[in-house]
């Protein structure tokens, strides 16, 4: 009996160490943030403009408002890939706080936007936003705290949960290969980018499984930014 056990316990704990292994191998394989993505968070911190904390990076402008937009980075990409995108967001008055998950998989903190909100108690219109799985876990966030939040905002990601669907933007690029489109059919504010992909929200190359984009991942963004803060705009119109 006591060799059974043993025997057992040996083979429970091999699985167990080829299972974190394995973990630890997936995860360290992640998109990383371009060098111009890198090159202006860093910069943007030594002037001020950008902070980064150990949970989240934040971004201020000159003209700020009382709104705030928190935003749940793709799987497996890193966080600085989206600096660029929120950057432009921020310069328009939206204070955009960038979250760092762990591992690079919104997955494990769904609810980072708990202890964001309580950090900032003068921001009065929240809204949340996220690309591919990070869109999927700030819906699921939306969904379970619907009283908080203005709006929500996915990018090549579907609503995911009970959410009020007048409350979400959806924006994919026509030529993404990574989204699947027949969960979307039931969102009433969807915006196709023409010529846009997957990988075109962020600043980090190419991915596995997407499309050929027909225009500049730079074009891609310039086009979100547009349509997010129009969205917002028209979030707090009386």
């Amino acid at each position: 009996m006591k060799r059974l056990l043993k025997k057992t316990a040996a083979i429970f704990l091999t699985i167990m160490i080829l299972f974190i292994t394995a973990f630890f191998i997936y995860t360290s394989i992640y998109y990383k943030a371009d060098d111009v993505a890198v090159n202006a968070l860093n910069q943007d911190i030594k002037s001020g403009r950008a902070k980064e904390e150990k949970q989240y990076i934040l971004l201020s402008s000159k003209t700020q408002t009382d709104s705030a937009l928190i935003f749940y980075p793709g799987g497996k990409v890193e966080t600085a890939a989206y600096y660029p995108l929120l950057s432009k967001i921020s310069s328009q008055g939206i204070t955009c706080i960038l979250v760092k998950m762990p591992f690079h998989l919104a997955v494990f903190n769904p609810a980072a936007a708990d202890k964001i909100i309580k950090e900032f108690p003068d921001i009065k219109n929240w809204y949340i936003g996220g690309h591919s799985l990070g869109g999927a876990m700030a819906s699921s966030y939306m969904a379970s705290h619907p009283d908080s939040l203005n709006g929500l905002i996915l990018l090549g990601a579907y609503p995911y949960g009970d959410i009020d669907t007048q409350k979400a933007l959806v924006l994919y690029g026509t030529m993404d290969g990574v989204l699947n489109r027949e969960k979307i059919k039931g969102a009433v504010n969807v915006i196709p980018i023409e010529g846009g992909n997957h990988a075109g929200f962020g600043s980090y190359g190419s991915q596995n499984g997407d499309g050929i984009a027909r225009i500049p991942g730079e074009e891609q963004q310039e086009i979100a930014v547009k349509t997010i803060l129009e969205f917002i705009q028209k979030k707090q119109d009386p």
